[in-house]
């Protein structure tokens, strides 16, 4: 969700919002997700790190990697963020440059596009 947000990626914003809503999430959670918020002190930090990875481009600072750490998150763990927020950039480049119609209901962009 912040990911989509910070690319301006419709499509993948619209999806996610509402896969996660049948997942069970709230409105306001998921709201909180597309801001990079959450209540959970580990999931806030997680949401942290892939919106700094996305907005530095993986120019990754070591306090960067240690507050993930610090939050619980063991080296493998890290790996599969950095993985999680590549793919969602790739598929977020695909529904971009490919012009895919949204078909799910759309949802309003947080950030200035």
């Amino acid at each position: 969700m912040a990911v989509a947000d910070r690319d301006a990626c419709s499509y993948c914003l619209a999806a996610h919002t509402l896969l996660g809503k049948n997942a069970g999430a709230s409105g306001q959670d998921m709201a909180d997700a597309q801001a990079g918020l959450s209540d959970d002190p580990k999931t806030a930090a997680a949401l942290a790190f892939a919106l700094k990875l996305v907005e530095h481009r993986g120019q990754m600072a070591d306090a960067d990697i240690e507050a993930l750490r610090a939050a619980g998150f063991d080296d493998g763990q890290i790996v599969e963020i950095i993985a999680h927020v590549a793919l969602n950039l790739f598929t977020n480049y695909v529904n971009i440059a490919l012009d895919v119609p949204v078909d799910f209901p759309g949802v309003k962009f947080r950030r200035a596009c």
